[in-house]
């Protein structure tokens, strides 16, 4: 079968492959070839700033070569490699056979193309790859999908902070809130997350086949390799280093960031939830867009399919993301290969990632206050005022005040004549009797506007 959007195993490459292309440059295979390439270039250049006296420093005109290789990397490119690799079947040594036919011809370096991949160990090019695959995604991508919905969430919180809204605990009715502040709970603990995700370090090594610099030190005793790999590692591909590792990086701040973004994912699942439920009691209702269907028998139904498709993304995404995190550290001995594969898809959790972001922010961008319903609930709710009264009955040292009104409430509606009749017969100071009197499910929300407009 021809390969097409309608035959890829994955939706990722299929139905959503609009919605995650910003992914594809980074952590696919192109992707990851790209890096390789640029790291094999770094890697040399640096060699050839360490005076040592076979390797001379390169002019301004070779470093701009070889730098233009990687900027410059194409398709084409790509293709070239993967056709090396089915001689090599080594699909790094392929990356360094396409480099070194670069050089023939080049008067410059074509003398010195054996310090291509010179005493390193495929690892130490696919390690760093990998930290520079998820800089990119990171920064690029991911970062800004959670800012995106951050500024939204934002925008809700402060536009609604006064909007009072009944709570439901235990999925009973409870104390009112106001839609901003429910909104910017969400919004603190996303920024939270965020944090998190942005702060862990992306480590890298270049130390030979087992860390230990052993072929290095052979060819150049004496020379500080500790100190050349990192200013490498630090200063010239901008990732943090890491002294300590077998054939492989340990693969530790990988789990440390898959688990950050499992959290960011697990709370967005909350909220996706939680916004499907309001949509459900009809506390918001969605734009329509012409021509959209809702059901294929039912025509009044609009459904909130981007709530939905969100939580379901963002499950594959913990689920791909939570497998990594407890798997790639483990490797037996030295090295084994097993995260060689797991690695591939790193671009697949990211991916599932970023697409529930977009269907959440779709679904966020659709969303219309319904004030009318939102009143009516709270007025249905005169029982929640029983938390008011009995607080003040308490503060005035009235008798049982938490037994008189669970014996009031319980088991039969509360209206507002039956509460205000309660209230009346209180034997309260004026003052505070006349406030309970005064008091409405609707004006009873606490701080919650204020905390609205303070997040942010």
């Amino acid at each position: 079968m021809h390969h097409s959007l309608l035959s890829a195993l994955s939706p990722l490459d299929g139905r959503y492959a609009g919605k995650v292309g910003a992914l594809r440059p980074l952590l696919s295979e192109f992707g990851l070839m790209h890096h390789r390439l640029l790291v094999e270039v770094e890697w040399f250049i640096a060699l050839s700033d360490a005076g040592f006296a076979e390797f001379p420093p390169l002019t301004e005109a070779a470093r701009g070569f070889l730098r233009s290789l990687s900027v410059r990397f194409s398709e084409a490119d790509a293709q070239a490699i993967k056709d090396i690799e089915k001689t090599t079947n080594h699909d790094v040594k392929a990356v360094e056979l396409w480099l070194k036919a670069r050089l023939k011809g080049q008067a410059e370096l074509e003398p010195v193309a054996e310090f291509v991949h010179f005493a390193c160990t495929s690892e130490d090019i696919n390690n760093t790859s990998h930290a520079l695959m998820l800089k990119a995604a990171r920064e690029q991508v991911l970062l800004p999908a959670i800012d995106r919905l951050l500024a939204q969430l934002g925008r809700m919180a402060l536009a609604l902070a006064d909007l009072p809204m009944l709570s439901r605990t235990h999925g009973q009715t409870a104390s009112p809130t106001t839609v901003g502040k429910e909104v910017a709970n969400v919004g603190a603990r996303l920024a939270t997350a965020r944090a998190r995700i942005a702060a862990v370090p992306l480590l890298a090594k270049m130390n030979g086949a087992v860390g230990n610099y052993n072929a290095h030190v052979v060819a150049w005793p004496g020379f500080d390799w500790v100190g050349f790999s990192r200013n490498l590692v630090q200063d010239r591909l901008g990732l943090a280093f890491n002294a300590y590792t077998t054939q492989i990086e340990p693969h530790d701040y990988m789990a440390e960031l898959f688990d950050a973004i499992v959290r960011s994912n697990t709370l967005l699942i909350d909220w996706s939830r939680d916004a499907w439920g309001y949509i459900s009691l009809g506390y918001f209702k969605q734009r329509l867009k012409a021509g959209e269907v809702g059901s294929s028998t039912m025509p009044h139904k609009v459904n909130p399919i981007d709530f939905e498709n969100a939580e379901g993304n963002f499950g594959l995404a913990n689920a791909l993301l939570t497998h990594m995190s407890q798997k790639l550290p483990i490797s037996r001995w030295q090295r084994d290969l097993t995260d060689s594969t797991v690695l591939r898809n790193m671009g697949v959790a990211l991916g599932y990632a970023v697409l529930a972001c977009d269907s959440l922010s779709r679904g966020l961008d659709k969303l219309e206050v319904n004030g009318p319903a939102l009143a009516a609930d709270l007025d249905n709710a005169w029982e929640v005022l029983a938390e008011p009264v009995q607080t003040v009955m308490r503060r005035h040292g009235l008798p049982d005040p938490y037994d008189q009104l669970k014996a009031f409430t319980r088991g039969r509606p509360i209206t507002r004549e039956l509460m205000q009749g309660f209230i009346q017969g209180l034997d309260l100071p004026a003052a505070d009797k006349q406030r309970l009197l005064q008091l409405t499910p609707a004006g009873y929300t606490g701080l919650a506007g204020a905390l609205a407009k303070a997040w942010r």
